[in-house]
């Protein structure tokens, strides 16, 4: 036998002989689903920003009609500069809260598990049930907060950060979670020896170890902060007046109040867009596509 075939057959049981590649077969359902369930309706949502259609009969092609009403529309400087601010805010509350709560998940303290469990429960919960009893906790006249939060700027959009937070937490905390057990113990053991503390570990090893990590988390964030859209219908309604009607809000408010459907695509179709723009962004300026595996040599 050939030195290349003992390499393919040994370490497998029987010494059976590893042959082709994994079958096209394997990977169909996987593309099938992500074609008709994200490729063919992004494709529609293009086709539909260049026509004109309130949701009967046939679309009526009107060139670009839709995205120059898009470009000059006043309310989309207004949406765009909410949903960043919206973007950046959340960014920053879930990802300290996140990295904080998934480094010390990682431990070995008493009860960690039971509690990491619990803390993960708001994740299962749907965006509507959890929007539905956070609107019946800040109601003015039966809730729990005295006062109109939600009638307020500042307190619709700071109910906003903190509804979404409060959900999606649990999942950015599951990821640093992972991350952190995956750093080598005996990079701490070293800095011990060292004798660096606690807090000069954290900032020496543990943050620099979930570099990937953190980056795989703020795109999921990113993308998740653009597309918000049942916690503001439920909480706020796009108000108090027009101060939360992010851009989710507006592409709903076109197309099923205003039954404008074509100018409903154009903005979904924006949305799709923005959001992968700043993905790869994000992914280019952190170096994320270049970086090697922490463990690498190890």
């Amino acid at each position: 036998m050939s030195s290349s075939a003992t390499a393919r057959t040994k370490g497998r049981p029987g010494g059976g002989v590893r042959t082709g590649r994994p079958h096209a077969a394997w990977v169909l359902p996987g593309v099938l689903f992500f074609t008709f369930f994200a490729v063919a309706p992004m494709v529609l949502a293009l086709y539909l920003s260049f026509t004109k259609w309130n949701g009967l009969g046939d679309p009526q092609p009107v060139g670009l009609a839709n995205w120059q009403k898009l470009i000059h529309d006043p309310r989309l400087t207004q949406s765009l500069t909410v949903t960043v601010l919206l973007t950046v805010v959340s960014w920053a509350f879930q990802t300290v809260l996140s990295l904080l709560l998934g480094v010390w998940a990682a431990g070995r303290q008493r009860n960690r598990a039971v509690l990491s469990a619990i803390f993960f429960v708001p994740f299962l919960l749907s965006s509507t049930a959890i929007s539905l009893l956070f609107y019946a906790l800040l109601d003015p006249n039966f809730g729990i907060i005295h006062g109109d939060t939600l009638g307020t700027t500042s307190g619709a959009f700071l109910a906003i950060v903190f509804v979404g937070g409060w959900q999606f937490i649990p999942f950015h905390t599951l990821i640093y979670q992972g991350g952190a057990r995956q750093i080598p113990e005996v990079l701490y053991q070293a800095a011990a020896i060292d004798g660096a503390g606690r807090y000069r570990q954290f900032f020496s090893i543990t943050l620099p170890q979930l570099r990937n990590t953190a980056t795989t988390s703020s795109v999921l964030m990113i993308v998740g902060s653009l597309t918000y859209f049942e916690t503001v219908l439920i909480l706020t309604q796009g108000g108090p007046g027009t101060d939360t009607a992010i851009l989710p809000y507006l592409m709903y408010e076109s197309g099923f109040k205003s039954y404008d459907l074509g100018y409903a695509s154009a903005i979904a179709s924006f949305l799709v867009v923005a959001a992968t723009a700043l993905s790869l962004v994000l992914v280019k300026l952190s170096g994320f596509g270049n970086m090697r595996s922490t463990r690498e040599g190890m």
